[in-house]
């Protein structure tokens, strides 16, 4: 015997959704903000749906959630959109800045239709932090567009104010977009929706409702361009006898205007060293102070001593093993991981590092005779490098691989006589050297000539690429001694060293620069 059944014909509805994009990046809360959304639309009697397509990875490519909801039609089934259609979305909430500009690019912000909403903060994609130079890109582009492609913008810092109230940055947006009233809901609502997920309630109602006040009292901040660090003044004391010694140094024996550079050095190498280590950096700078002041350092705003104070401090501050094995290993960088990520107190974090460690390193971490005796015979050399250079995925929350790293950061007390610091300090003396006999005929070069530090930086490849860099350009600063526009010429070298890895654009600044003055 068959059974029939007869079902009613379902009607396809007409009325058009409302489409909601949002741009979230792994530990920004996407998922949830996008289920908040759905929740929010179905408990006031609406059909919604989310869909969401993940990006590559981490902050090489954002995951969008799309959200399409409408109206509940009595015997009308909805025909709702799997992906946002460019031109057709209604709002768009980007959990970071150039995210915002990313949605613009394709297409899914509109002037006619959609509201933007995206908060002021950067977190920097991989494509800009990979390039020798500064690569971050500048926001005000995305400012300018914004006015143009969108029909209405709320931007200010998400991020910020989410943490300040001990939530993720999906209850600011939540907050912004009740705040917004371009869903016909009422802010109650909302609030319903948070507190219906279970988990984190009452944090992200704070997060929510600072939010929802600031869209309503100050709807888009200022945005532009790079951020300028101000860097905190010398303190009167900082309550260590040891500490305090240098505090009192750089007060009387540098200029006011190097004081605060001079102090961040001093804490960046008391942290990277110890207190001697940021003695001997004030030894050094002290001198130099009095070269500048004898070549009318103080009709220049002690430029020479300023710049020395900053990229002096870097370079002894210089990035080997040992430091790599510290930064790795230290629980304020664990602490970190678990905030960006989102992880909650009961949840446990793993990171996988990869390292790539060369007998190159190794052999720079032992002492310095040592060191030279391996080096001195290339095929027991090269049988070692066999055995250490390869990739190795290191996982610092399990025991074997934290002790292993613990154990390289604890050789900090012998790093000052590894051959890495010796050839690191050989390579300061050149630069300094350089630098200073350029001082008398051309005070302006000097000072470029100590900023050209800034090529060098990292480890590994990395570094080697950096300063080989910073020596052919630093092979230059003779050759433009007391020539006209000599300091332009290096500074223009300098750049061209920052804009490619392989340092094509050096090779034709460099090509120029010697034409012009040989």
């Amino acid at each position: 015997m068959t059974r029939h059944e007869t079902f009613p014909t379902a009607r396809l509805a007409t009325v058009r959704p409302i489409s909601v994009a949002i741009l979230a990046m792994g530990g920004q809360g996407g998922g949830v903000l996008s289920d908040w959304v759905v929740a929010l639309a179905e408990a006031q009697g609406w059909v919604a749906q989310s869909t969401s397509v993940p990006g590559v990875a981490q902050r090489t490519g954002a995951t969008i959630y799309y959200v399409e909801m409408l109206p509940a039609q009595d015997g009308q089934a909805p025909i709702l959109s799997l992906m946002p259609t460019p031109g057709d979305v209604d709002v768009v909430l980007a959990a970071e800045f150039m995210e915002a500009g990313r949605s613009m690019l394709r297409g899914l912000v509109t002037p006619e239709r959609t509201t933007l909403i995206t908060s002021s903060h950067r977190s920097f994609a991989v494509g800009e932090k990979e390039k020798p130079g500064n690569g971050i890109g500048d926001p005000r582009v995305v400012v300018e567009a914004a006015g143009i492609a969108a029909k209405r913008i709320i931007a200010f810092d998400m991020e910020t104010l989410a943490t300040k109230n001990g939530s993720v940055i999906s209850a600011a947006m939540f907050g912004a977009l009740a705040a917004a009233e371009v869903l016909p809901f009422p802010r109650s609502a909302f609030e319903d929706a948070v507190k219906a997920g279970g988990k984190g309630v009452d944090a992200s109602l704070r997060a929510f409702s600072a939010a929802y006040d600031r869209t309503r009292e100050k709807p888009r901040d200022t945005v532009s361009g790079e951020p300028e660090k101000a860097l905190p003044p010398l303190p009167d004391h900082v309550g260590h006898a040891a500490l305090d010694a240098l505090v009192t140094r750089i007060r009387k024996e540098l200029p006011a205007e190097a004081h605060a550079m001079a102090f961040a050095g001093v804490k960046r190498l008391v942290d990277y060293q110890d207190v001697a280590y940021a003695g001997a950096y004030l030894d050094r700078l002290a001198a130099l102070t009095a070269l500048d002041a004898a070549h009318g350092g103080a009709a220049k705003g002690f430029a020479f001593t300023t710049e020395t104070a900053k990229y002096l401090a870097v370079a002894m501050a210089y990035d080997d093993v040992i430091r790599v094995a510290d930064l790795k290993t230290r629980a304020s960088r664990f602490d970190r991981v678990r905030r960006e990520v989102g992880a909650k107190g009961d949840q446990i974090v793993y990171t996988t590092e990869y390292m790539h460690p060369r007998m190159e390193e190794v052999a720079g971490t032992l002492p310095a005779g040592l060191g030279r005796f391996l080096e001195a015979r290339p095929k027991l050399f090269r049988a070692m490098d066999r055995l250490v250079n390869r990739g190795r995925r290191v996982r610092t929350g399990t025991i074997g691989w934290f002790l292993s790293l613990y154990v390289v950061a604890s050789l900090k007390p012998i790093r000052l006589r590894t051959l890495r610091h010796e050839r690191e300090m050989a390579h300061v003396a050149h630069w300094l050297d350089v630098a200073t006999t350029a001082l008398p005929q051309d005070y302006d070069l000097a000072v470029e000539a100590i900023a050209c530090r800034r090529l060098v930086k990292g480890y590994s490849d990395t570094h080697a690429r950096g300063q080989s860099k910073f020596d052919r350009v630093l092979a230059a600063v003779p050759m433009l001694t007391a020539k006209p526009e000599g300091a332009a010429w290096l500074r223009r070298l300098k750049q061209a060293a920052l804009m490619d890895e392989e340092g094509k654009a050096l090779d034709g600044a460099l090509s120029t620069a010697e034409s012009a003055y040989r």
